[in-house]
């Protein structure tokens, strides 16, 4: 075989021929580059992070401090509404040991209204200790003084009982009475 050679024909090599795209040192610094501005957003990113973090913490200690005077604060609250309950129940406690003396006065009344008959009431002798006998004397008796009372004024009228003053009822056991200088007077549950 015979091989013809001409000196301006580029002659054909048997290994495959690959185009470079990039040489090696404009891809080293294109690489360092990129690896670069990754890092420095990944530093931007975490110092961001970071003060995200930190404000957060500070505004929850900021939100701690204001429940632990939240607490404090309730504790004054209860404090007062203990003090307010217990004036309140020291006032019905004396209100309904005034009603049941009342009630119990009504009730005396009433069973001695039962005790003594009508004829008693209308000669003006309710206000006697000892029972009264109905006979039929004393039905005419009581007849004849009844025109009497009528003709009279009332100046014999029974006047109706006075009221009894009552003992103020016992301390609770459980609250502490509590006087201060001005003459208020305190009570606080004791737990």
């Amino acid at each position: 075989m015979t091989t013809i050679s001409d000196p301006h024909v580029p002659t054909v090599a048997a290994e495959p021929i690959e185009p470079q795209l990039l040489d090696r040192d404009a891809s080293r610094s294109r690489l360092a580059v990129v690896v670069g501005v990754g890092l420095t957003l990944f530093a931007v990113l975490n110092a961001t992070a970071a003060i995200y973090l930190y404000r957060g913490i500070s505004d929850l200690r900021v939100v701690e401090g204001r429940l632990e005077e939240l607490g404090a604060f309730e504790e004054r609250i209860v404090a007062r509404l203990d003090t307010v309950n217990n004036g309140f129940q020291s006032r019905f406690e004396r209100l309904d040991s005034q009603l049941q003396g009342s009630f119990n006065e009504v009730n005396g009344n009433l069973a001695r209204l039962e005790q003594s008959p009508p004829s008693a009431r209308d000669d003006g002798s309710a206000g006697a200790a000892e029972p009264v006998v109905v006979t039929t004397s004393t039905v005419a008796d009581a007849s004849s003084n009844t025109s009497d009372i009528a003709a009279e004024p009332a100046a014999d009228t029974p006047r109706p009982p006075k009221r009894k003053s009552t003992a103020p009822p016992a301390p609770n056991p459980s609250y502490q009475r509590t006087e201060t200088p001005d003459g208020k007077v305190y009570y606080r549950k004791i737990n």
